[in-house]
């Protein structure tokens, strides 16, 4: 029997890994710059923990922003944490490396898209760089973002 070449489980774990670097390093040495992320991830994963009302609000998917004020920002090998202020109340999130739907720092127009298409046997998952440019949400509030509507032309 033939054993293939999963590229697609290859480069979301260099994806990831590269992940696990950016927040090491925001984690030693804080943002240098102008640079922000936004991180989508996918509520329904068995790993995640968060607050039971934010899982309310945001069944599916979520979006949080690491720019002006995160705490407690503790990087694992598979996943990391953080404590984000939701208006005026810090919630502390876990979020496994593997629910990460989208990656992206506008401030350098950088962005990691994992896509997922279920197939009869197994999972087959595709991944891509995009460019994105969204604009920061000023109320401080959780938002979801189509990175599709800040593609440039």
């Amino acid at each position: 029997m033939s054993r293939g070449i999963e590229y697609g489980r290859l480069m979301h774990d260099a994806m990831r890994g590269l992940i696990r670097q950016v927040l090491s390093d925001v984690a030693e040495n804080g943002l240098p710059g102008e640079h922000h992320f936004f991180i989508t991830f996918d509520t329904t994963h068995p790993d995640v923990a968060i607050a039971d009302w934010l899982r309310a609000r945001y069944p599916e998917e979520m979006t949080v922003v690491i720019q002006h004020w995160f705490g407690d920002l503790d990087v694992g090998e598979d996943a990391f944490s953080v404590t984000l202020n939701f208006g005026n109340s810090p919630e502390p999130l876990y979020i496994p490396y593997d629910a990460i739907r989208t990656f992206v720092d506008p401030s350098v127009e950088f962005g990691l898209r994992f896509e997922t298409q279920d197939t009869d046997e197994d999972d087959d998952e595709s991944a891509s760089l995009d460019e994105a440019d969204p604009e920061q949400e000023e109320s401080g509030e959780a938002e979801i973002v189509s990175l599709d509507k800040f593609r440039k032309t």
